[in-house]
C-alpha cells in the first residue's frame, strides 16, 4: 500500500475509533441522562426488542458530533465525520438487529458481527468521496475488526468500558 494510502486508512481507523467509542464516552460522562433507546422500546414481529436499550439516541448523538469534531484534525471535512458516526451507529444497530434475531442478549459477544458492519458501513459511505479502493476498505475493516477487541480490553481496564469486550 502506498504511503498516502496507508495514511488516509490510518486516519480512517482513527475516525472510526473515535466514532465507535463516543457512546461509550457519552455514557459514562452523562450517566443515564439522555438514554432513549433508539428503537422507543418496540418490539418486532418475533417478539424480540428491535434493537435493544443500549442503543441510545445519546450514543448516535455522540458518535456523529465526536466524529464530525475529530474529522478536521484528521484532515478530513466535518460533515464525512459526522457521516462516519452515523453510518458507524447503522452498523451498529443492523447488527444489534441481528443479533437480538439470534436470540442474543444485549451486550453477548458475536466477534465479526459486533466489528464489520459498524466499520464497513462507514467505509462504503465515504469511498466514493476519499477514491478509497475495495483494498482499502477490506485492510481498514479488517484492522478494526483486529484491533476492536485488544482495545476494548484495554479501555475496561482502564475503567471506561463495562464489558473487557
Amino acid at each position: 500500500m502506498p504511503a498516502n494510502d496507508l495514511l488516509i486508512a490510518l486516519k480512517l481507523l482513527l475516525l472510526l475509533g473515535v466514532a465507535n467509542g463516543a457512546p461509550i464516552l457519552g455514557r459514562r460522562l452523562l450517566g443515564s441522562r439522555y438514554g432513549w433507546p433508539l428503537d422507543g422500546g418496540l418490539c418486532f414481529l418475533d417478539g424480540k426488542r428491535v434493537l435493544g436499550d443500549s442503543k441510545t439516541l445519546r450514543g448516535l448523538v455522540a458518535a456523529i458530533a465526536a466524529s464530525a469534531c475529530a474529522a478536521p484534525i484528521l484532515g478530513f471535512e466535518a460533515a464525512l465525520g459526522a457521516r462516519v458516526g452515523f453510518a458507524a451507529m447503522l452498523g451498529d444497530a443492523l447488527a444489534s438487529f441481528v443479533k437480538r434475531r439470534m436470540g442474543l442478549v444485549s451486550g453477548a459477544r458475536c466477534r465479526g458481527l459486533d466489528q464489520i458492519p459498524e466499520s464497513l458501513l462507514p467505509l462504503l459511505v465515504v469511498a466514493g468521496q476519499l477514491a478509497l479502493s475495495l483494498p482499502q476498505i477490506a485492510a481498514v475493516t479488517l484492522a478494526f475488526h483486529v484491533l476492536a477487541l485488544p482495545v476494548a480490553r484495554l479501555l475496561f481496564r482502564l475503567g471506561i468500558r463495562e464489558r473487557p469486550y
